[in-house]
């Protein structure tokens, strides 16, 4: 679960400072999908970024499976990226000379080395998300080989690649026609509730949103309509 309780994040602006998030408060449960919508400079990606640990804020709580995520320290709040929080950019910045395995793959080589029985395992539980995600034929395929819609898939494979339990997506259907965009929303609802992760999915594809469990529309940083849950 994550929760999110009365953030508010500034930032400088000349000699005074700019509101981007205003005494914004949301809970996300396991298996489900909240959407983060409203107008360009509204605060979207800035609170995704709290959310993801990214920036601290200048008050308020980030609680991530009850832990006080805003209390940690930077070293703290980067091992809880690794190992509790997937993160889906909008743009995928996948190696160009990685296959889409090695994409995954590299994931888990992030810290320690690892034995060989540990590497088998990797490489079996990435064939597997490649897998859940339709990719299995394209394992060996680098970026360039794969569509934008491909690319945004092996970008979702990679965030659950180490078992979070927060998924965190910043406009994923952006670079996508309303077909392909349709597909990563299906498969973000699919995969959200199969492995019970607690998904915050920032849009600005409305269409999608009747498919999702709830919403919270900001404007200049504020909530202006509460969280639906359906």
């Amino acid at each position: 679960m994550i929760r999110l309780n009365n953030i508010t994040l500034t930032f400088p602006d000349g000699e005074s400072r700019v509101t981007a998030v205003d005494q914004v408060s949301l809970t996300v449960h396991p298996g489900t999908v909240t959407a983060i919508t409203g107008p360009s400079g509204s605060g979207k990606s800035s609170l995704l970024a709290v959310a993801a640990t990214l920036i601290r804020p200048d008050s308020g709580q980030v609680m991530i499976n009850n832990t006080d995520v805003s209390a940690l320290s930077a070293r703290e709040a980067t091992e809880l990226r690794r190992t509790d929080i997937g993160i889906v950019f909008q743009q995928s910045n996948l190696v160009p000379a990685l296959t889409a395995r090695e994409q995954l793959m590299v994931m888990n080589e992030l810290g320690a080395p690892h034995s060989r029985r540990r590497r088998a395992q990797t490489a079996e539980h990435a064939a597997a998300l490649l897998h859940a995600v339709g990719l299995s034929e394209h394992a060996e395929k680098r970026p360039h080989q794969l569509s934008g819609g491909q690319r945004q898939r092996v970008n979702i494979a990679r965030a659950l690649m180490n078992g979070p339990s927060v998924l965190l997506v910043d406009e994923p259907t952006s670079a996508l026609d309303q077909e392909r965009g349709a597909s990563i929303i299906e498969l973000i609802l699919r995969l959200t509730a199969e492995l019970e992760t607690s998904t915050l999915l920032v849009t600005h594809d409305l269409v999608h949103l009747p498919r999702l469990h709830g919403t919270v529309h900001l404007v200049d940083g504020r909530i202006t309509k509460p969280l639906a849950v359906g």
